[in-house]
C-alpha cells in the first residue's frame, strides 16, 4: 500500500510503497475512509524543534481517521467487521496512576498514532480497539474523521459551565473555529473571538460568532470590556498559543471567572500571578480528549445536529497530494483540511 512517511530527519514526506499491516490480538484492522491534517503534522512535515527530538524515522504519519472495522483481533468482542468507526490518537496503558484513576487523558505512558506508532495517512490501519471509537452512521465522514481535535475543544468548552457565559476565545485556528459552535451550541450567551488573520475572522462569523476582534487593528481589551459592561468575560478559552493571549485572557475575565488553556505557547511566559490570586481565577490547563467523556459529548453534539462544524471543513484532497495541502496550510489560508483515502 502507499503511505505518507517521515523517511529521513529532514523537512518534507514522501509517499513510500510499505507493507499491508497485520491484525493483532486486541487490535482491529480499519479501511481507512477519511483522513484529516493535524498542526503536529505540519511540526513533523516541517521537521521542527519538537519534532525532531520525537520522532524516529522511517513514521507514517496522520493520527485523525475514520474508516470501517475489517478485521478484529484476537479477544476483541466490542466490534464487528463492518462497524463505522473514528479515531483516538492516544493510546493509553491502562495501569499509571492517572488511567487508574479514570484521567487517561494525561496517561503517563501515552503513545500517539502518526507520532510514536505507524499512522493512517495510508488505506489501512491497525490499531488498539479501544482506540477506534463506534461513530454514529449519520455523522458525515469528513466530520466524522476530525473528532480527535473536535474532541480537543469540546473538552476545553465544557470544562466548567457554558450555557449563559458570555466566552472570549483567543485564536480562530480549527480547534478554536470548533469552540465558537461548541460554546454556542451549548447555550452561551455571547461568544467574542479574537484572531489576526482575517480568512479565519470569516470563518469565525460562519460559525455564529458574536463579536469579532483583530488584535492587530482592535483595542481588545477594551472592546471586550465594552462587550461586557466592564465586568469581563465569565470565561476564556486560549487556543492560539501566542505569548500576549495568556496576559489577554486573565486582563478579560471577570473576578472568579474561567481561564482554560489549549494552545501551547513557544516559549515560557512571565506570569502576573497577584492578578489571577485576587481576581479569584479558575486557571485550568487543557489536553487531548477525556477518555471517554468526552467522545460521548462529542457524540450527542454531532448526532443531535446541534453542532455543524461544516463551515470549517474549507479544503479536501486526496491523501496522495499532501504536498499541495501542507503548502495550503503553511499560508495559513485555509480551516481544516481533509483528505479522502482509496
Amino acid at each position: 500500500m502507499k503511505a505518507i512517511a517521515k523517511t529521513r530527519p529532514a523537512p518534507g514526506a514522501d509517499l513510500i510503497e510499505v507493507e499491508e499491516p497485520h491484525t493483532k490480538p486486541g487490535h482491529v484492522k480499519v479501511k481507512i475512509n477519511r483522513t484529516s491534517v493535524c498542526g503536529t503534522d505540519s511540526h513533523i512535515y516541517n521537521w521542527d524543534p519538537w519534532a525532531a527530538g520525537r520522532i524516529h524515522p522511517p513514521r507514517i504519519i496522520g493520527h485523525e481517521w475514520c474508516g470501517y472495522v475489517h478485521e478484529v483481533g484476537e479477544g476483541v468482542t466490542e466490534l464487528v467487521p463492518g462497524d463505522y468507526v473514528a479515531g483516538e490518537s492516544h493510546i493509553t496503558c491502562g495501569h499509571c496512576t492517572q488511567c487508574l484513576a479514570g484521567q487517561g487523558h494525561v496517561c503517563a505512558n501515552t503513545r500517539i498514532i502518526g507520532v510514536d506508532v505507524d499512522g493512517c495517512f495510508a488505506p489501512w490501519l491497525v490499531v488498539p480497539w479501544q482506540n477506534a471509537r463506534k461513530t454514529d452512521t449519520r455523522i458525515p465522514a469528513e466530520v466524522a474523521t476530525v473528532q480527535d481535535p473536535l474532541g480537543n475543544a469540546v473538552h476545553t468548552v465544557l470544562a466548567g459551565p457554558i450555557e449563559g457565559s458570555t466566552v472570549l476565545i483567543l485564536g480562530m485556528g480549527p480547534i478554536g473555529l470548533f469552540a465558537v459552535g461548541i460554546a454556542k451550541a451549548s447555550g452561551a450567551k455571547k461568544v467574542i473571538v479574537t484572531e489576526t488573520s482575517d480568512y479565519r475572522l470569516d470563518l469565525a462569523l460562519r460559525m455564529d460568532a458574536d463579536v469579532r476582534l483583530n488584535p492587530l487593528r482592535d483595542e481588545v481589551n477594551a472592546r471586550v470590556m465594552a462587550e461586557t459592561s466592564g465586568i469581563g468575560v465569565d470565561v476564556s478559552l486560549e487556543m492560539s498559543g501566542h505569548p500576549s493571549a495568556f496576559g489577554t485572557a486573565i486582563e478579560c475575565t471577570r473576578p472568579g471567572g474561567r481561564v482554560s488553556l489549549l494552545g501551547i505557547f513557544p516559549q515560557p511566559l512571565e506570569v502576573d500571578m497577584d492578578k489571577i490570586i485576587f481576581k479569584g481565577l479558575e486557571v485550568q490547563g487543557i489536553v487531548g480528549r477525556k477518555l471517554w467523556e468526552t467522545w460521548d459529548q462529542m457524540n450527542e453534539l454531532l448526532s443531535s445536529r446541534r453542532l455543524d462544524i461544516a463551515p470549517v471543513i474549507t479544503h479536501r484532497f486526496h491523501y496522495t497530494q499532501f504536498v499541495e495541502a501542507m503548502e495550503l496550510i503553511a499560508k495559513g489560508q485555509c480551516g481544516k483540511v481533509v483528505f479522502t483515502v482509496d
